[in-house]
């Protein structure tokens, strides 16, 4: 079987979210025994000149005309107007749905028309998490037989010595107000004035031309973009891990935070409860003392810390980048 792949996001630098996914993904299915049987096609720009949609709907489109493999595997959300019959879609989440203020308006316009699509003219639908699902049948009245729940799996790579010795939070992702960091700096600030914690708060990820955040405090840290290593390492002498953001589709870090040892706090909503299992302390993340109050008791509570540890290292075994290329595999194929 011919098996063309969108491989557009694998080559983009640096990677973050789906990014990740789609280059953890081609990798891992290229060393499956059962892929010796098959044939992969990766479709990518020569040179990034093209816009995203433009170069879906239209370069992307017209190589389907002409050489149209057996089936085609998006793994980004847009499907071509013209593909094969055989194709099929991952949707990260609709977070653009719960938060459309957050979205250009062309954009917002594109993502739903896409999503639309996709649900409509795909043979199959991947989606990362049972919430999303859920999303998409309930905003989308997608069919529930059509969508299939394939979670990430995690990066985890050898770790160096320690990067620092003073106590900190760690937080990782996009800095922007969907990830609700502002709600996170005031809950860093009650944590600070009402239990005198000694901690930094360390945010690590790019921050949108769109969200403004002071950058000029001792006690928070703005990284941007880190490596591979040095964000294990964060992980790894962090006192805890936390994402309180309002939406996540899948919520990658938490799975990266586990396996590291670092204990975690995410929120409540969406898909984060079910990525974290058993092995997160969840929060409202509209409750800004709860958050706080959250972090004071990983700091002052040992036994709390060590079982979130020892819970989150169970959690992980349900997800691995092999696992998931293997159940992607079976969809493509069958």
């Amino acid at each position: 079987m011919v098996i063309g792949i969108n491989a557009v996001a694998a080559f983009k630098q640096p990677r973050t979210g789906v990014e990740e996914y789609t280059y953890q993904l081609i990798k891992h299915l290229t060393m499956l025994e059962q892929s010796k049987k098959h044939r992969f096609i990766l479709y990518s720009h020569k040179q990034l000149k093209w816009p995203f949609p433009m170069w879906t709907q239209i370069r992307l489109a017209s190589e389907m005309i002409k050489n149209k493999p057996d089936v085609l595997f998006i793994p980004v959300h847009v499907l071509p107007l013209i593909h094969p019959k055989n194709s099929v879609v991952t949707i990260h989440g609709l977070e653009y749905e719960y938060y459309p203020e957050t979205y250009p308006y062309s954009h917002l316009k594109y993502l739903r028309w896409s999503t639309k699509y996709a649900l409509k003219h795909a043979r199959k639908i991947i989606a990362v998490s049972e919430n999303t699902k859920k999303d998409l049948i309930k905003l989308y009245g997608g069919n529930p037989d059509k969508i299939e729940v394939v979670y990430h799996g995690y990066n985890v790579r050898p770790l160096g010595s320690n990067i620092r010795t003073d106590p900190y939070i760690l937080f990782i992702g996009r800095i922007e107000t969907k990830k609700n960091i502002h709600g996170l700096i005031k809950a860093f600030d009650l944590l600070k004035k009402k239990y005198q914690a000694p901690h930094k708060l360390i945010l690590v990820g790019p921050i949108p031309r769109s969200d403004l955040f002071d950058a000029k405090r001792s006690d928070i840290e703005f990284f941007g973009y880190v490596s591979e290593q040095k964000k294990q390492q964060l992980l790894k002498n962090a006192e805890m891990f936390i994402l309180p953001s309002f939406y996540e589709g899948f919520g990658m870090p938490i799975l990266e935070a586990q396996a590291s040892g670092c204990p975690v706090i995410t929120s409540n909503v969406s898909s984060m409860p079910e990525v974290a299992g058993q092995g997160a302390i969840l929060i409202e993340p509209k409750n800004i003392e709860q958050i706080a109050e959250s972090m004071y008791k990983i700091i002052n509570d040992s036994q709390l810390k060590k079982d979130l540890i020892e819970k989150g290292y169970e959690n992980i075994k349900k997800f691995s980048w092999q696992k998931c290329a293997q159940e992607t595999l079976e969809i493509l194929t069958n």
